[in-house]
């Protein structure tokens, strides 16, 4: 039997007058859907906004717990409280979409809300200072992304299950664009409390937590078909320690035969459990998903705007914390909450174009979005890599929406054409891939965009920096050991809105120079003013990557086919009954299973 036969399922099936009715759809009206939606948008909402709360949190979380994030050897707590929420949620979405088909979806998601609210809870009430602080906040932070991992492995199924597929664009839709808005809205949101107390940053998604488990327990029903399997221990172990193996490396300084190591680990693991799952009879990856060219065209085409828009706060953080916001007189301590008010007009170009794409490619189809929107997002990486560091607000801001109608283009269609795309029986695991793919492509995109911004950096920052620093009254060997500090330093110092002059010259070289002259290393401008030009060559590398990533999204959209839906088939296909098969949602009538595996049009 095919891989992608259904399996032998625990529910049942209503039909009247002969023929059979699609299950999801069985007395599910508009009220139920609406029930649906606005659930799974908090959801996706609660996710994205804690994986990006954290970012502009960091000097208010770590001044909380006593802890110097540039401090020898501290580095990799920064990192871990960044990175570990996104990587365990890209890890193990699948296997918790996975479960969602055995045992329920909606039962896994219900349980999904309750973990994360338990952890929210755990990381607000931490009495631990110190590195055991740190310890204790990435650990809960882990547990978060557990909980996120079991929204977003099902989220998008139990909107398809209850959707009929002339409403799936828009509905899904909805809850994307929520998901990729909260990334920003996060940011806004951790620069309001963070000043008041930290723990608020997470304590904020303990009311949200509470709400959704109820509300999920009482209000959602499982309407997909599940059934009973066994788990793919070995195939789940090899994926995610080779998944995490690759994105540690890719996060981490490249050149280091100890991170080389790590990525080639990584890739021999990825490759053991490619084997593992072509040969187990229940794996963890459907890889006969694959041969639905509308599911693989798709999540290729994700994974590659994933990799344009991933990295990208995080270049436009630093540029507006680095730079823009301190020559326009801002301190560095009030840069984390501009950069995130200033990037707003991302979010409203994404909340204009995904509504209004889904709600069109339900009706013409998804391909004419999900290709055109990737090129209007190359268009706007081309022009900002254009743009004067030292910009005109208004350009910038119409640039980022410019930005957001293209990404809110694509993001809705292509996830709607994708989920539809997928048998019934397999929307938990085909909603967890995708997610994978789409959560490890923005790790890896920060990792990349970051190591092109280091490259960029490290070729004339040195030189500049040192003289600078000898202009103004450094001794010459002081300089030159400065300057030749990692760039990484001087990164992060700027990510954090602290002063990067203060942590690279120090308060002991500092003290011995003319007041004077302190006073403008220190200033707004002296920084920003030095590292413009090495910034300048950085960003265009780091733009020019994103805009091929999103020509490549739009190819690869362009070859997904037609307008495709799976054809539901007659219980004689499919499970060896009689009956006559529904028509299918193009108008057309049964066709058999193995035709159903390619596109419907061209």
């Amino acid at each position: 039997m095919s891989r992608l036969a259904r399996p032998q399922a625990v529910t049942t099936r209503t039909t009247t007058g002969g023929s059979t009715a699609p299950p999801a759809l069985a007395g599910v009206g508009p009220r139920y859907r609406w029930i649906v939606l606005s659930n799974t948008l908090i959801a996706s909402l609660i996710v994205s906004i804690d994986s990006t709360i954290v970012l502009i949190s960091l000097p208010s979380i770590f001044r909380g717990i006593g802890v110097d994030p540039l401090g020898p050897g501290n580095t990799k707590y920064m990192l871990w409280m960044i990175m570990g929420f996104l990587i365990v949620t890209a890890v193990l979405v699948v296997s918790l979409g996975r479960l969602g088909d055995i045992y329920g979806r909606v039962r896994v998601y219900t349980l999904g809300f309750a973990v994360f609210t338990v952890f929210s809870i755990l990381l607000s009430v931490s009495w631990m200072h110190g590195t055991a602080g740190a310890d204790w906040l990435i650990i809960m932070r882990i547990g978060q992304g557990l909980g996120g991992a079991m929204l977003l492995g099902n989220a998008s199924a139990i909107i398809t299950d209850a959707f009929p597929a002339g409403r799936r664009g828009t509905a899904l839709g909805i809850m994307n664009i929520g998901f990729v808005a909260g990334a920003t809205i996060g940011l806004v949101i951790g620069g309001v409390l963070a000043p008041v107390s930290w723990r608020l940053i997470f304590l904020v998604s303990v009311p949200i937590g509470v709400i959704g488990t109820a509300w999920s327990y009482v209000s959602l029903r499982d309407l997909g078909e599940h059934h009973a399997a066994h788990i793919d221990w070995w195939g789940n172990l090899t994926f995610a320690l080779g998944l995490i193996a690759v994105m540690i490396s890719v996060t981490t300084s490249w050149g280091s035969p100890s991170v080389l190591a790590e990525f080639a680990i990584g890739g021999a693991l990825l490759a053991v459990f490619a084997v593992i799952e072509s040969r187990v009879a229940e794996p963890m990856f459907h890889l006969g998903l694959y041969r639905i060219r509308a599911f693989t065209a798709g999540n290729f085409a994700n994974l590659l705007s994933s990799l344009a828009r991933g990295g990208l706060q995080f270049i436009l953080i630093i540029w507006l914390q680095g730079i823009w916001l301190p020559e326009h007189g801002y301190s560095f301590s009030q840069t984390p909450l501009w950069s995130g008010i200033l990037m707003l007009p991302l979010v409203g170009g994404l909340l204009i174009a995904g509504p209004i794409s889904g709600v069109l490619s339900d009706r013409f189809g998804a391909r004419p979005f999900a290709t055109a929107g990737p090129l209007i997002a190359a268009l706007s990486f081309w022009l900002l890599a254009r743009l004067p560091v030292d910009f005109s607000y208004p350009t910038f801001a119409l640039l980022l929406t410019l930005n957001g109608i293209g990404m809110g283009m694509f993001i809705s269609p292509n996830r709607a054409a994708v989920m539809s795309s997928l048998p019934p029986w397999r929307r938990g695991v085909g909603a967890g891939m995708m997610n994978t793919f789409q959560n490890a492509a923005q790790v890896l995109s920060i990792g990349l965009f970051f190591s092109l911004m280091i490259i960029g950096l490290a070729g004339s920052l040195p030189a500049t920096l040192y003289r600078g620093f000898v202009a103004h009254g450094v001794g010459a060997a002081t300089a030159a050991q400065i300057s030749h500090l990692p760039p990484v330093t001087t990164l992060f110092a700027t990510f954090l809105g602290y002063n990067p002059m203060r942590h690279l010259v120090g308060s002991n070289v500092l003290s011995q120079l003319p007041a004077a002259q302190a006073k403008i290393l220190t200033g707004h401008t002296f920084f920003p003013q030095l590292i413009t030009k090495p910034f300048s060559s950085a960003l265009s590398a780091a733009f020019t990557f994103a805009l091929i990533a999103c020509v490549a999204s739009a190819v690869a959209s362009l070859l997904r086919g037609g307008k495709h839906e799976w054809s539901d088939r007659t219980a004689g296909v499919a499970e060896g009954a009689t009956g006559e098969a529904p028509a299918s949602a193009n108008g057309g009538g049964a066709q058999p299973v193995a035709e159903a595996l390619e596109p419907s049009g061209s």
